[in-house]
C-alpha cells in the first residue's frame, strides 16, 4: 500500500471546495465559472494521493473479464479434448461401452473444472472489490467527519 496521506487529501478537496465556492456565479442559476486547468490539476494531485487500492480497483474490473474469457476457454478445450478422447476410443462394442463411460467422466470432470475456475476468479474479483470498497468506505467517513469538525470550527 503506499503512504496515503489523508491529511493531504483532505487538505486538496478543500482547496477544490474553495475553488468552486469562490468562483463567479452565473446569475439565476446554481453554476459557477471555473479554471478548468487549476480544477484538474487538483484532481490529478488527489488522484496521485490516493492509496493503490483505488488504482487497482480499474486493474481488477478489467483482470476478472479476463479471467471469466480464459476459464471459459480453458473449459471449451478440455470438453474438446474429452470428445476427441471419445472419438479415438470408439471402435469395438466393449471398447465403446467403456469409452462411453470414461467420455462422460472426463466431460463431467472438465465442466465441474471448469464451473471451479470460473467461481473461484469471480469469488477472489469480489473479495478484492469487498476489500477496496471498504477501504474506501472508511476513507469517506474520515473525510465526512473532518469536513463536519470543520464546519463546527466555523
Amino acid at each position: 500500500m503506499s503512504n496515503f496521506d489523508g491529511l493531504e487529501v483532505l487538505n486538496l478537496l478543500e482547496e477544490l471546495e474553495d475553488i468552486i465556492e469562490n468562483s463567479s456565479s452565473i446569475p439565476l442559476s446554481n453554476k459557477v465559472l471555473i479554471n478548468k486547468e487549476e480544477v484538474l490539476d487538483l484532481i490529478r494531485q488527489i488522484r496521485i494521493k490516493l492509496p493503490d487500492e483505488f488504482k487497482r480497483a480499474e486493474w481488477i474490473k478489467q483482470e476478472r473479464q479476463r479471467i471469466l474469457l480464459e476459464a471459459q476457454q480453458e473449459a471449451e478445450m478440455i470438453i474438446k479434448e474429452a470428445e476427441q478422447k471419445i472419438k479415438e476410443m470408439v471402435s469395438e462394442s466393449e471398447i465403446v461401452k467403456k469409452a462411453e463411460k470414461t467420455a462422460a467422466e472426463i466431460i463431467s470432470t472438465a465442466q465441474a473444472n471448469a464451473k471451479e475456475i470460473r467461481l473461484g476468479s469471480r469469488e477472489y474479483a469480489d473479495e478484492l472489490l469487498a476489500k477496496i470498497e471498504s477501504q474506501v468506505s472508511e476513507i469517506l467517513e474520515t473525510i465526512k467527519r473532518n469536513r463536519e469538525e470543520l464546519k463546527g470550527n466555523k
